[in-house]
């Protein structure tokens, strides 16, 4: 009599890619961070729903400290205490108010939205033009190469954030052109200012993919399996849409996320110059401007919206290093 095995079906063994990541934990940290900020983000009008053109007057409430300190402050107590029912509501304003009554928190929530959207935005715009000139001088060479290296060499022998004050200098916020005032419909943002300093941001950050992509390209095409593709009578565009190009993403992605917390901050710093997001717009970098005049009297105006930038970057900063330790080819984890 014979009998027959059943082949038992292996178990599912993860990726490398989730293997060494669940390793590093610097990225588990980032990737944390940066989830907790993106779900605010997008739970932002179901958590506090909120419109700052029209919101109303509450003076009676300025420039008062965090709700909180009602458990100890006797003035807060008074500020945070229902007339009606006689409690304490220490939730009132977790985060205190600013120079108009506004809740802070609030505020700050909304201006998760608005700094993510525009960090993610301007790195992607940077990530797919630069990438593709940085493709394209790799790998031809010749005059493209010569006039793109030198274009990038004039442009990062400058300050980021000074190129980026010049370019959102440019056009009027009166009467944006065509392709501003699309871009700002599209992405919901309604400011044109914030859109022009979006795209500053994101013109300034252009010449470093395309010297990174540049650079990867130049060791990739040398690469036996695009000299057999070549061979095999594969077109120009198919060896480098097909065979160059997704080899070369490894770095790029690594530098798209650290890209995403140098946005945040120059996109914040054009505010606080009065370039980017106009009041009563909920920019974190606008936020602090509008309260540097308070930040001996009332520091939580300045405080909140300062931690809001210092953990967007640092999640984004550690979710890079992570990122770059998984997808790094000489990584031994």
């Amino acid at each position: 009599m014979t009998t027959t095995t059943v082949p038992q079906s292996k178990p599912k063994q993860d990726s490398i890619f989730w293997r060494r990541f669940r390793r590093s934990t610097p990225g588990k940290v980032g990737a944390v961070i940066v989830l907790a900020f993106v779900l605010l983000a997008v739970l932002a009008s179901v958590l506090k729903p909120y419109d700052p053109r029209n919101e109303p007057n509450r003076y009676t409430l300025r420039l008062k400290p965090p709700s909180i300190t009602a458990l100890w402050n006797e003035e807060a107590k008074q500020t945070y205490t229902d007339p009606v029912s006689g409690k304490v509501n220490v939730f009132a304003a977790p985060f205190g108010t600013d120079n108009l009554g506004r809740d802070l928190m609030t505020r700050v929530l909304h201006g998760t939205r608005i700094s993510l959207k525009v960090g993610v935005v301007s790195t992607l715009l940077a990530l797919v033009l630069g990438t593709l000139l940085g493709v394209l001088a790799g790998y031809f060479g010749g005059w493209l190469d010569s006039v793109l290296g030198y274009l990038t060499d004039v442009m990062l022998a400058f300050p980021g954030i000074l190129l980026a004050i010049g370019f959102a200098s440019i056009f009027s916020a009166d009467n944006p052109p065509l392709l501003i005032a699309g871009m700002d419909r599209l992405f919901a943002l309604n400011s044109p200012q914030l859109v022009t300093a979006m795209l500053a941001v994101s013109l300034v950050q252009i010449p470093v993919y395309l010297r990174l992509a540049r650079g990867v390209v130049l060791s990739v095409r040398e690469r036996e399996f695009v000299a057999a593709a070549g061979a095999l009578g594969a077109s120009q565009g198919r060896m480098v849409f097909r065979h160059v190009l997704p080899n070369s993403l490894s770095p790029l992605i690594v530098q798209g996320a650290l890209s995403i917390a140098t946005a945040t901050i120059e996109v914040a710093a054009l505010g606080f110059l009065g370039i980017g997001a106009q009041p009563p717009l909920p920019e974190w970098g606008t936020m602090i401007s509008d309260s540097r005049q308070y930040y001996l009297d009332a520091p939580w105006t300045m405080i909140f919206p300062g931690l809001a930038i210092f953990l967007t970057v640092l999640g984004f900063n550690l979710l890079g290093d992570g990122l770059r330790d998984v997808l790094d080819p000489r990584s031994t984890q």
